[in-house]
């Protein structure tokens, strides 16, 4: 990587009080001193200090703005080399104005998250640290949060790193073994090979007991509200997000088309979905509504399927019965402030009747109810402490099983009498498989891709 000196805004785009920009490299300091004025030369300054003055044109000496100026010298620092950050006027030309400043004296555009690749880099954090950083961004609970900040803590990278120093000794021993054979070893090594194959596997395992709920807290649960119309699925969006997010009426067919929103559960976030109601019509903008719902409940991971206590059961209703009821799926029977007409002993026949609701969202009923039962189908009814490592990423997660497999297969070869410098391959595999994880054994492509998708600025 070429570590020429880098910036970029690090704040959203838009208005505000404020606006950081950037810069990092080993001539971070002079290129920003050269169009600083302040009571000092940014050169001599002490280190992680805060300086008042002004941004100009170095040729003509016209003021661009009034600053802020951190100077943070290597290695104390994110990336481990000098970086400057200018607080300017959150202005949307002020801040575009001081990037292109700064760029106009040397330094070069900052790649998305090149600022934290240079960090993992420069050694001072693995790949699942900086991983994490992207998942606090992307946050949408105070649990999803406190995940990244475990992770960004290197709890996770900890237990890694213990698992991939057993699998260090253990082909150091074969190593001696293979190398040594008239100290006849090789049965000691065999039993070794088990013992320590059998803890590094368990140890994974209790590391992926919790990868499903670790990964609905990155993501967030894909949930889809799907009934026929005016059965309420708007209302329940509106309910649930606390704000009105979808329009209301009695007309049916009024959500013509996927409305998105995330809201909290019980620290669970929902990607909460509301379709268009599912049926049959004429109308060719609700059509392609109706098909865009049908697409969106292959892809959930929680289906609300909501009817009508005041209304008989359909055949539209039966149709969507059809489509739920293989699916993991909440039974919403709303409305239960009207006359009962639904047939509830049909429905406790098709449906677990744990998994069917009774509520009014008119009068406010039954929400608490709701939020408690979507908690306790994903994480038995609470979240575990914060002493639980949550692995929560789809690449750790696939490389955790496949290092798993890797130790499985290794063991089941010393088991079968396969001589143990071809059962170190499964070892050294797993091993490696390990080392993606933290970076220590990844390739320069997949850093490109993991990194490419951080914001700039990060």
């Amino acid at each position: 990587m070429d570590m020429d000196t880098i910036a970029a805004i690090s704040t959203p785009m838009g208005e505000g009080g404020i606006a950081i920009v950037r810069v990092s490299g080993k001539d971070a300091i002079p290129i920003v001193d050269n169009v600083f004025r302040g009571s000092k030369k940014l050169s001599t300054v002490d280190s992680h200090t805060i300086h008042y003055g002004k941004l100009i044109y170095p040729q003509t000496n016209q003021m661009i703005d009034e600053v802020l100026v951190s100077v943070m010298r290597a290695p104390r620092t994110f990336t481990k080399e000098d970086i400057v950050e200018v607080n300017c006027h959150g202005g949307i030309i002020s801040v575009q104005k001081v990037l292109q400043l700064i760029l106009d004296q040397g330094a070069r555009m900052a790649e998305p998250g090149e600022f934290t690749k240079r960090a993992f880099l420069n050694g001072r954090i693995d790949l699942t640290q900086a991983e994490a950083v992207i998942d606090l961004i992307r946050s949408k609970t105070d649990k999803a949060m406190s995940v990244a900040l475990s992770q960004m803590e290197g709890r996770l990278s900890k237990r890694i790193k213990r698992l991939r120093e057993i699998l260090l000794e253990v082909m150091a021993h074969i190593e001696v073994t293979i190398d040594y054979p008239e100290h006849d070893v090789e049965e000691v090594t065999q039993q070794l090979l088990l013992d320590k194959g059998e803890e590094v596997k368990k140890e994974i395992q209790n590391i992926l007991l919790t990868a499903e709920q670790g990964k609905i807290l990155r993501e967030g649960l894909s949930t889809v509200i799907v009934g026929r119309p005016n059965v309420g699925k708007s209302s329940l969006l509106n309910t649930l997000a606390r704000e009105s997010k979808a329009i209301v009426t009695d007309i049916p067919g009024t959500t013509r088309d996927v409305i998105e929103e995330y809201v909290n559960v019980r620290g669970v976030p929902l990607k909460l979905i509301d379709t268009a109601g599912i049926r049959e019509t004429d109308d060719v903008v609700e059509k392609i509504g109706v098909e865009k719902s049908r697409e969106m409940l292959k892809k959930a991971d929680l289906i609300l399927f909501m009817l009508n206590y005041g209304d008989e059961l359909t055949q539209e209703d039966f149709k969507l019965i059809d489509l739920v009821k293989s699916m993991n799926t909440i039974v919403i029977i709303n409305k239960i402030d009207l006359p009962q007409k639904i047939d509830m002993k049909r429905i406790e026949g098709l449906f677990s009747t744990e998994n069917i609701l009774k509520l009014s969202l008119l009068e406010d009923k039954g929400i608490e109810d709701l939020e408690n039962m979507i908690s306790r189908m994903f994480f038995s009814g609470q979240l575990h402490g914060d002493d639980i490592t949550y692995v929560s990423n789809s690449r750790h997660i696939s490389l955790l099983r496949q290092a798993e497999k890797a130790i499985h297969d290794g063991m089941e070869g010393v088991r079968m009498g396969i001589p143990i410098d071809t059962v170190s391959i499964d070892y050294k595999r797993g091993w490696e498989l390990l080392g993606e994880i933290t970076g220590e054994t990844v390739n320069e492509d997949l850093i490109d891709q993991i990194f490419s998708q951080f914001c700039l600025g990060k």
